[in-house]
């Protein structure tokens, strides 16, 4: 293959030959409450090839990996047909990398029938409550082989893996419905899906424990997010606005997103970076065959970073980070957060909460939304704080505020940092690509929650 590949960027001096080409097998389990609703396994081979002439960008995608020498006409000719302004990418040397996966407990080497069995038990955990009306299980696993080759000597194979997992439940009285969920993944390791059996009781039992729990007054609250719901919002509502492919097309967000910029104090540091071993966003080279990086966003409260493509990072003269990727063959690579979190404190949980008179304690996540500095997430429990001290469980609630003014507020940073790997990021029609963020425990001020 690599011959084959060389031989199709042979004497491409007329434009930047970028090829991609991925092998994929998937495996894919859903349980409806004690029944297998779907298994399937997949495997594909196909590739993309992007090409780059003058300032255009010519792109094809493909299932049949010959002819590739005519493959690469097509995307330099596409690519000479877009009138634009001449662009360049930032400089890289030639890289020659084969990567080997050393993986001990790799899912895809574990048969389907024990996969199904591992999730049936859970099934039956999460269904044996009578107030339980339907629960289900998403489970997903799967190997890449990836090799990327570009005309400027570079060439790279690299083996991926991935797994998420979802469990779910939903309880009834009558008319009020309540519902509960874990999001869960690895690097393709499957021994954490063995030992669930707890993380399924808790599901059932959290989503029968709210038919009974009241709803908290919407209004001003001390907040504090535990680490899931801290990372998600780290990367929903901060991470996609430091994307440089964002900032450099507003130039609204690029005066918002100035280098320099005080955002909070000396406690909050946030990093991104794909650099950090053994993680769902995890890898060594992106997909343009730029290598990984630890990039930090903020430092001591100060912007300082932001993530790029070998295009963005030139546009707008900074270092390429390796945040370019595509989540599969069939889309050119674009900018994306990797492994996404604030780094830890020294504060103790206790004494996070220790002067809270009346607030709340937010975990979890159901989701959200945002625009521009902007944002709204549903947390997937909460309990009030009072005295000090954790109390009883409300309704789950909803955190909305503007971005900027929620990282002046969060005025403490906890010394639990902790990843979650479940759930996936969409951009620009790309979703679910595998990323993972996470926090320690966080406080924030004057933070305004309303009933989800």
């Amino acid at each position: 293959m690599r011959d084959v590949i060389q031989e199709a960027l042979k004497k491409r001096t007329n434009a930047h030959v970028e090829i991609r080409i991925e092998e994929k097998t998937t495996t894919s389990v859903r349980f409806k409450d004690r029944e297998i609703e779907e298994v399937s396994l997949n495997t594909s081979l196909g590739g993309s090839i992007r090409a780059l002439v003058g300032g255009g960008w010519g792109f094809v995608s493909f299932n049949d990996i010959n002819n590739l020498d005519k493959k690469v006409d097509l995307a330099i000719n596409q690519a000479t047909i877009i009138n634009a302004e001449s662009l360049r990418l930032s400089d890289r040397s030639p890289v020659e990398h084969i990567g080997v996966s050393d993986l001990e407990n790799d899912a895809t080497a574990v048969p389907l029938h024990v996969k199904t069995q591992v999730l049936d038990e859970y099934a039956g955990i999460m269904g044996s409550n009578s107030a339980i009306q339907t629960s289900s299980i998403h489970y997903k696993d799967a190997a890449i082989t990836d090799i990327f080759a570009s005309n400027d000597g570079t060439y790279i194979e690299q083996r991926k893996a991935d797994l998420a997992l979802r469990l779910s439940a939903l309880a009834r009285n009558g008319g009020d419905v309540q519902q509960s969920g874990v999001s869960l993944g690895s690097n393709g390791d499957f021994s954490f899906v063995r030992k669930l059996h707890s993380d399924a009781q808790a599901v059932s039992d959290k989503a029968v424990e709210l038919l009974a729990a009241k709803q908290l007054p919407a209004g001003e609250y001390t907040v504090v997010l535990d680490p899931i719901l801290a990372g998600v919002f780290v990367h929903e509502a901060f991470g996609h606005l430091s994307e440089a492919d964002h900032v450099y097309e507003n130039q609204q967000l690029r005066e918002i997103m100035r280098l320099g910029k005080k955002f909070s104090g000396k406690h909050l540091n946030v990093v991104d970076g794909a650099l950090i071993p053994d993680l769902r966003g995890s890898y060594e080279f992106d997909d343009e065959g730029t290598p990984s990086s630890r990039t930090y966003l903020i430092r001591e409260g100060e912007l300082v970073g932001r993530l790029h493509s070998r295009e963005t990072a030139a546009r707008m003269n900074e270092k390429p980070t390796g945040n370019a990727r595509s989540i599969s063959h069939s889309f050119p690579p674009i900018v994306r957060m990797t492994n996404t979190f604030i780094e830890p404190g020294a504060t103790t949980f206790e004494e996070l909460i220790s002067g809270i008179d009346y607030g709340v304690y937010a975990k979890n996540w159901y989701g959200g939304m945002t625009s521009m500095e902007m944002f709204t997430f549903s947390a997937g429990e909460a309990n009030v704080i009072r005295n000090g001290k954790i109390e009883e469980t409300v309704r789950p609630v909803m955190l909305s505020g503007n971005v900027f003014k929620t990282l002046e507020h969060l005025d403490c940073v906890g010394n639990d940092l902790a990843m979650n790997q479940g759930g996936g990021c969409g951009k620009q029609g790309q979703s679910p690509l595998p990323v993972s963020n996470g926090s320690p425990h966080i406080r924030i001020q004057q933070c305004l929650v309303g009933g989800a």
